[in-house]
């Protein structure tokens, strides 16, 4: 079975940048669709990102433009570059594996990290 670990937590600055990983212990196959998910205190778990392994990416509206998403194959690792970050942009940032395929629902994802937090300061 694939495992996920996160990391690159940070207290930040608006208008600074972070880069979070997230590693996988197993094999990912090509049929798998990576993403990255967040929740903010009192709120629900929202899709941030996601990965087709065929190189296809999606982005929630809040985050286009800013943050990017990407893949290193040989050390099985997602990541996800975010820049330009905003305070409502704190939240505790999970990755997420759906076996079936695309799917922006966390109730769809069968496989979770532990999640990492982000607090960017005004």
């Amino acid at each position: 079975q694939v495992q996920l670990v996160e990391s690159g937590r940070g207290l930040v600055q608006a208008g600074s940048s972070l880069r979070l990983s997230c590693a996988a212990s197993g094999r990912i196959y090509s049929s798998h669709f990576m993403g990255w998910f967040r929740q903010a205190p009192g709120k629900e778990r929202e899709f941030v990102a996601g990965l087709r392994l065929s190189g296809n990416t999606y982005y929630a509206d809040s985050v286009k433009g800013r943050f990017t998403i990407s893949r290193d194959s040989a050390k099985n690792t997602l990541y996800l570059q975010m820049n330009s970050l905003k305070t409502e942009d704190t939240a505790v940032y999970y990755c997420a594996v759906n076996r079936q395929g695309y799917s922006r629902g966390s109730e769809d994802y069968d496989i979770w990290g532990q999640g990492t937090q982000v607090t960017v300061s005004s």
